[in-house]
């Protein structure tokens, strides 16, 4: 049976104020990110999710906390759901980091990864869905990375595509995996 996923990214954290690229570095929500957490609880609640994935880098794992800390929904932090490990890069400047950033597509940030072994984590954690979810709802925070992989493994996207478009934030991307 289908698996629908709603995908939402972290809130904004004390490092996008700041315009760093956290990569696996943990940064806590600002005042800002906590209110749009709560935004977040308010608008996905009773919208039928069964379970709340989250990365376990702090940013992700507090916007769950705080969106849904206070429900009967269960919340899961699986780390195949990290941004990118930047390596050296971790907490650098957003605009400094990303210059060059297709350059890392198959090749490792130094001391990190690249970002096809980043959205192949995600495949993995992908794959591993249907034992608990099968016929499900759930909703997965996470990063760029997190986003590219469900794009990239569910509706077909080139991660070469996935690099060179625009950001656009919004309330929730929606998803349907065949399990």
């Amino acid at each position: 049976m289908p698996i629908q996923i709603i995908f939402e990214t972290h809130s904004w954290s004390e490092d996008n104020e700041a315009g760093r690229a956290s990569g696996w570095r943990h940064s806590r929500l600002s005042a800002k990110g906590r209110v749009l957490a709560a935004e977040l609880g308010e608008r996905r609640r009773n919208d039928g999710i069964q379970a709340v994935f989250t990365s376990d880098l702090e940013r992700a794992a507090e916007t769950a906390r705080i969106a849904f800390g206070e429900t009967d929904i269960p919340i899961l932090q699986d780390w195949r759901l990290r941004e990118c490990d930047y390596g050296d890069g971790n907490g650098m400047l957003a605009s400094e980091l990303h210059v060059d950033r297709a350059r890392y597509l198959d090749q490792p940030y130094p001391n990190g990864e690249s970002w096809q072994q980043a959205v192949y984590r995600v495949s993995r954690f992908l794959q591993d869905l249907p034992l608990r979810w099968d016929g499900g709802r759930v909703l997965v925070i996470g990063h760029v990375a997190t986003r590219w992989g469900l794009d990239h493994y569910l509706h077909g996207q080139t991660l070469e595509k996935l690099m060179t478009a625009d950001f656009a934030w919004r309330e929730g991307w929606e998803y349907v995996m065949q399990a």
